[in-house]
């Protein structure tokens, strides 16, 4: 069996943590638009709405961030 380079270890590992960072930004969004648009989907929570929205924007910015990320693809600081 033979052994990887350090380069192709490395466009694996990227490769790996971009599909990542892809998959739990979609999630972290569409948790904060489910929370922004609950009311219109029929779903009501117990919450204060200053609360609610707080924490949709901060999902919204956040999973936007980690989809920016992994586009980005910078996980090599030199």
């Amino acid at each position: 069996m033979a052994q990887e380079s350090p380069d192709n270890r490395r466009k694996q590992y990227s490769l790996m943590r971009s599909i990542l960072d892809y998959g739990m930004g979609g999630i972290i969004l569409l948790f904060g638009f489910f929370f922004l648009f609950a009311e219109k989907l029929g779903f009501y929570f117990d919450l204060e709405p200053l609360f609610k929205y707080f924490f949709s924007f901060l999902c919204i910015i956040y999973g936007a961030w980690r989809i920016y990320r992994g586009y980005q693809k910078n996980y090599y600081s030199e």
